[in-house]
Parts: structure tokens; C-alpha cells; sequence
């Protein structure tokens, strides 16, 4: 049954909860909504109570904010957190894995972290999108061209190619992607791949913290993780043979190295 949790600027959030047991939040990154982190929630459930929600603008969670700021998300997973009891283990993919550290980053109440291939930028070496694709992003959104923020971000952001691009535009799966644009900018912020990941700020995290990739995936998503890893006090690092990026697809191996973590 999906319940509706209230944010601290009154946005309403989309929220699901399975299983029994002690609780963990499962976030997913851009594109995602609760129903892409589902599998992996009925994995875990038979040992958790697992809690999947929207992220704000996506699915059936609105947006009441003025504008777009990674602190409105982190009062979001606070307000999910209070909702599972008011202290929980939290999971995330990609940007969601940022937010996930960005919670930890602002004390939020966490037993334990699990991030899988953090969307940051590791090193110099790696490409980074032109400074002002938030400012184009977020304007594509405003005039209400949800095609085009999903192929910007797809194309310059993530880096997919033009031609593999118009592909997905013409697959049955574009719809949902489109659908998910107005909620982009917030992974960008999160993200902010035009510069180096926050290191000084990554230090200071004092929760357990475990950084999982697949040895398939992209080279940047590999190295960012490890950066997670090797940064943050006490970070333990997993690496799944023969997964990459689209690890939400394949659950079970996930679901059985966060149960090992979260014990």
C-alpha cells in the first residue's frame, strides 16, 4: 500500500514499505522512481523493512519548492527516515548514491550507508559536460519540453551517444524516461559533474559506509567509487564481477552483499 509522507516545504512524497524487520530506504538516481528500486526491495523484505519512495518531481511525488536545491532532497530522505521510525540503513544508485552521502554528509539519523556507483566526477582525466547544462537543462524543463531535458542529459550529461540517443527516443521505454525530466536538474545538482567530487566534505562522514561497483561498468563510475571508498573513514569497497550500471535489473547478488553489510 503507498502511504504519503509530507517534506519540509509540504511537497508530498510517494512512499512504499515491505517486509519486516530493521528499516532500509532504497533511493534511486536520475530516471528512477520507486518502482525501479522494487525488485531489489522484494529481495531484501524478507529481512527488512524496505522503503521505497519518489524522489520529489518524479512518479507520484510533486514539487512544492522554490527552485531546485540538493537540501530540498535531503529534507525529503529526512522525512522518509522519520516515517520508518525515525533512524534507518540507507541504499543508493547512482545519483541516488550521492544523495544517500549527501544524508550522511548533513547528519541525518543513518545506522549504515551502501552506494552503488556514485555519479561523481573522480579526476581531472574524465570528461565533464559544459558548466552551463544545469542552466540549459533547467530551462528545457520550465518550457515544458520534457523530450529534450531527457535527451540534454542523456547526451551531455551521461555522455550517451547522439545516435544510441535517438534510439532510446524511439524505443517503448522513452515515455518513461520523459516522464522523469522535470526531476533531471536535481540529479545535476547532486552530481555537479562539471567538478571534482567533494572530497573535504566526503572525509567528514562518520557512518559506515560501504561503495559497491560492477567491474563491467564505465571507467568514471569505477573510479568514483573507489574515490568514495578510499575517502571516506572506514569505507569498505565491493566490486560484482560481470555487473555494471544497470546492476537494479539483476538484484539478487545485490540484495545478498547489502545483506551481508547491513547484518
Amino acid at each position: 500500500m503507498t502511504e504519503t509522507v509530507t517534506s519540509k516545504d509540504g511537497t508530498a512524497l510517494a512512499v512504499d514499505v515491505v517486509g519486516q524487520g530493521a528499516p532500509v530506504i532504497l533511493v534511486g538516481g536520475a530516471f528512477n522512481d520507486r518502482s525501479t528500486v522494487a525488485a531489489l526491495g522484494a529481495e531484501l523484505s524478507s529481512a527488512y523493512t524496505v522503503v521505497t519512495y519518489d524522489r520529489r518531481g518524479r512518479g507520484a511525488s510533486d514539487d512544492r519548492g522554490e527552485g531546485y536545491r540538493v537540501a530540498n532532497e535531503v529534507d525529503d530522505l529526512a522525512a522518509v527516515i522519520a516515517h520508518a521510525g525515525g533512524r534507518a540503513s540507507l541504499f543508493g544508485h547512482s545519483s541516488g548514491a550521492v544523495l544517500v552521502l549527501e544524508a550522511a554528509m548533513s547528519g541525518l539519523p543513518i545506522e549504515r550507508a551502501a552506494v552503488y556507483e556514485p555519479s561523481y566526477r573522480a579526476d581531472e582525466s574524465q570528461p565533464a559536460p559544459p558548466a552551463d547544462v544545469y542552466e540549459r537543462l533547467t530551462a528545457a524543463v520550465a518550457a515544458g519540453d520534457r523530450d529534450g531535458a531527457a535527451e540534454l542529459f542523456l547526451g551531455e550529461v551521461v555522455g550517451v551517444p547522439a545516435g544510441a540517443v535517438a534510439g532510446m527516443r524511439a524505443g517503448e521505454a522513452w515515455s518513461f524516461l520523459a516522464d522523469k525530466a522535470p526531476s533531471l536538474p536535481y540529479d545535476v545538482l547532486l552530481s555537479t559533474p562539471w567538478r571534482l567530487m567533494p572530497f573535504e566534505r566526503l572525509a567528514r562522514i562518520d557512518v559506515p559506509v560501504l561503495a559497491v561497483y560492477g567491474d563491467q561498468t564505465a571507467p568514471g563510475l569505477a573510479a568514483a567509487t573507489r574515490a568514495v571508498a578510499t575517502t571516506v573513514p572506514g569505507a569498505e569497497l565491493s566490486v560484482m564481477a560481470g555487473e555494471d550500471h544497470a546492476v537494479l535489473q539483476r538484484p539478487a547478488a545485490l540484495a545478498r552483499i547489502l545483506a551481508a553489510y547491513l547484518g
